[in-house]
């Protein structure tokens, strides 16, 4: 919940506190003295907060005037959040395995809310933090030594069944470890296309965690889900670690892998007439109402590729499924000339229904801005406005994005962004049409050359690209992008991001 101070409102449901003469105190946040007083831990501490349906996590988190952090504040007493191990001043570090101090405090709030009924989150005592922030330590140094080391994240993905091979993958019990399975793979097969690894575990099924499945119970579910199946997996080395440390692995924690639908952001300026669409509140499938968009072709919704019959999510990166239709209205109108939307079709809300999860963990960023289209031809100054220059420098797994080309079809453009990777760090989306690599246009030349291309640039990588409907208007009512005059100072211009 908000308040009108911007504040979160989250609260936790933990196991019942127990004692064990023989192991001691089993609170892993709470060290006894001789004298009866608590100390503080002085490193990172883990905490899991789980919450039923309609309920909050119970504190609130947020930033101060002159301290530093995202804050931990309104812990209520002997609540959730308490009994968790959450104290008043606590700085909040990781959400989810997803670092935030350097987050803007929106973001945050959002990752918090979208996680859905479980919750982990990784904080350090305000004088702890507070200290090591004078002493100029790397908190992300902090975080990786009390983890010692990285894991991978889980992966969601979603497999559909090939006529011939089926869906390419079985399930075989850890011996003696009950609700534990290693995923069996079909080479070449659908599931090894979808994301799924050789020697993956298997933690949850079409929204249903499997711990408490037997073998029996989980084939007969793989065999009654007809042609698709949408799994969370993990490398079983990255599974050890999350158990060692007792963080669980969660959907909201996941990179997506071959989704069939998801949520968009869409950035719209106004033309003479507005942005270009009606919005109506209809009830869907699921009985709830949801704020539909009907769009007028030609018009700036329409050239951002908006289509009739999208549900409305966020205004701004603000959810207003809670809203009145006119309280939606009135918040588009005092947006002034720019806004952002948030959208899905009715098909994906009920694809993500079905898995319990919510649409906008796994949102696409289709377009930095999109114009309304005033003459029938654009100037050069406006195509190249469209252009996104993106700089990455080469990590452990390369530049953490896949290429792609339709036959007989102009342009390449990325298929796949790897989360955390440099590509998405530069800005990169799927669907971005490559313009220039290292400064070199490439929009006539055939994929294996774009590649080698870039093979050239070693470790650094200067990327030119476009937003799809964008692209394809240009190529429409302008001349090709290598006529584009190029400024003197355009090599300063590249920011890394």
């Amino acid at each position: 919940m908000r308040s009108s101070k911007g504040e979160v409102e989250v609260t936790v449901l933990t196991g019942k506190f127990t004692f064990n003469p023989k192991e001691g105190i089993d609170n892993p946040v709470m060290v006894i003295t001789d004298d009866g007083e608590s100390v503080k831990p002085s490193g990172p501490r883990l905490c899991v907060l789980t919450k039923e349906e309609g309920q909050s996590y119970g504190f609130h988190l947020r930033v101060e005037r002159g301290r530093q952090g995202h804050i931990i504040k309104n812990v209520v007493s002997l609540g959730s959040a308490d009994r968790g191990g959450l104290q008043n001043g606590d700085r909040l570090l990781e959400v989810n395995n997803c670092f935030v101090d350097d987050v803007p405090h929106p973001e945050v709030s959002r990752k918090i809310k979208l996680s859905g009924p479980q919750l982990c989150v990784l904080v350090l005592d305000g004088e702890a933090y507070e200290k090591a922030v004078l002493q100029g330590e790397d908190l992300r140094d902090l975080v990786k030594t009390y983890k010692y080391g990285d894991y991978k994240p889980p992966r969601l993905c979603h497999i559909t069944r090939n006529l011939v091979s089926g869906l390419g993958i079985s399930f075989t019990p850890v011996e003696g470890e009950k609700g534990r399975f290693s995923v069996s793979l079909v080479i070449g097969g659908a599931a090894e296309k979808a994301g799924v690894l050789k020697g993956d575990r298997l933690v949850w099924m079409n929204g249903a965690p499997v711990s408490e499945l037997s073998p029996s119970a989980l084939n007969r579910m793989l065999k009654t889900c007809g042609n698709h199946i949408t799994v969370l997996v993990i490398d079983s080395e990255s599974e050890k670690k999350y158990i060692q440390h007792g963080i669980p692995i969660l959907p909201s924690m996941a990179a997506s892998h071959n989704l069939p639908f998801k949520a968009r952001k869409v950035h719209l300026v106004s033309g003479p007439e507005g942005y270009g669409f009606v919005l109506r509140l209809e009830k869907t499938y699921s009985g709830l109402k949801y704020h539909v968009l009907h769009i007028d072709k030609g018009s700036p919704a329409g050239l951002a590729g908006l289509q009739d019959g999208e549900l409305l999510l966020e205004i701004n990166g603000e959810t207003v499924q809670t809203l009145t239709h006119e309280e939606v209205l009135a918040q588009v109108k005092q947006e002034g000339h720019q806004i952002c939307l948030t959208t899905i079709t009715s098909r994906g809300l009920e694809f993500y229904t079905k898995l319990g999860l919510s649409p906008l963990l796994f949102c696409d960023n289709i377009a930095e801005r999109i114009e309304p289209v005033l003459e029938a031809e654009q100037s050069s100054k406006e195509v190249a406005d469209q252009i996104k220059v993106c700089a990455l420098h080469k990590g452990p797994l390369g530049f953490g994005f896949n290429l792609g080309c339709f036959p007989h079809s102009p342009g390449i453009f990325i298929t796949q962004v790897v989360v955390g990777g440099p590509g998405q760090n530069a800005g990169l989306v799927m669907g971005d049409v490559v313009v220039e690599v290292n400064g070199q246009n490439v929009e006539g030349n055939c994929l294996e050359d774009v590649i080698m291309l870039m093979k050239q640039g070693g470790h650094f990588l200067s990327l030119s690209v476009m937003e799809k409907t964008s692209y394809e208007n240009m190529k429409q009512t302008v001349r090709p992008t290598r006529d584009i005059p190029k400024h003197e100072d355009d090599d300063q211009e590249i920011t890394y991001l």
